[in-house]
């Protein structure tokens, strides 16, 4: 899918990184409100705690019943400090993993929604093993026996992302990024100069068209120049829509062919 028109492509690369991180953009659980005609959330991880930085629960959208696993930044300053902007802790990645075996159970799809600048840095989640929590979904995500469906929303950054993101299909919207580093990162580590971020920006391929070109996204969901904050109705219907494409697409694959188109496309990359 091409981008939207000429004003969309003057942007660069950190324009549309800042567009992706605006403070209005809607967050996973507007997209879940707008989507979803029914949602039970799920709480805990049965072994530390709740991490309000994930929201997981069952939902309906056009009738088809999902698991939901979104994570969730806040819309405001106490929002924000509530869900821990989004940055999940090890209880929030096994939160997830019990979400994900659970739809397998009832052979019910999954579609996560990517939002964070990774995942939570501190010392409490080294302690609590954020390092195997992460690497415990992405073995189990491989393997499990039910379609998952990734929307990349805003930020999907480090392994805070793939932590969720392992997929079958990814949908993205246009102005998100996908990266192994934040822009302002790479610099600093690189260049020992987090305001060459504009130049990271670029070279680290993170936008939307660029992961397309490698086969890591599968749809784009046009924005246009003034993004998501500003185009919402049309974009929640566009990404209702693409997911129910998706549904119905992967929905034809025996849990046996599932599994190998998902092994196929890992190893491609």
């Amino acid at each position: 899918m091409l981008l939207a028109d000429q004003k969309t492509k003057s942007l660069s690369p950190i324009e549309r990184v800042n567009i992706a991180r605006a403070a209005a953009r809607p967050k996973g659980a507007d997209v879940i409100a707008s989507i979803t005609s029914s949602f039970e959330e799920l709480h805990g991880d049965r072994l530390m705690g709740d991490d309000p930085a994930v929201i997981c629960g069952v939902g309906e959208i056009s009738d088809k019943r999902c698991m939901i696993i979104a994570q969730q930044k806040g819309s405001n300053a106490a929002d924000r400090v509530k869900h821990n902007f989004g940055m999940m802790n090890p209880s929030g990645y096994r939160k997830a993993h019990r979400a994900i075996k659970l739809a397998e159970r009832f052979s019910i799809p999954v579609i996560t929604i990517i939002d964070t600048p990774g995942a939570f840095p501190g010392l409490s989640a080294e302690k609590n093993g954020i390092s195997i929590s992460i690497a415990e979904n992405l073995s189990m995500m491989s393997d499990v026996k039910v379609p998952i469906i990734t929307l990349v929303l805003g930020e999907g950054c480090s392994g805070g992302a793939i932590g969720i993101g392992i997929n079958d299909q990814m949908i993205m919207l246009e102005h998100a990024y996908y990266s192994v580093i934040s822009p302002e990162g790479c610099a600093a580590i690189l260049w020992k100069d987090r305001s060459k971020k504009d130049l990271s920006a670029k070279e680290l391929k993170m936008q939307s068209e660029d992961l397309r070109a490698f086969n890591m996204v599968d749809v784009i969901i046009p924005e246009g120049p003034e993004g998501f904050s500003v185009n919402k109705k049309s974009i929640f219907g566009s990404i209702k829509n693409e997911i129910c494409l998706a549904l119905d697409k992967l929905s034809q694959y025996s849990e046996e062919e599932l599994l190998l188109v998902r092994y196929k496309k890992y190893r491609s990359f």
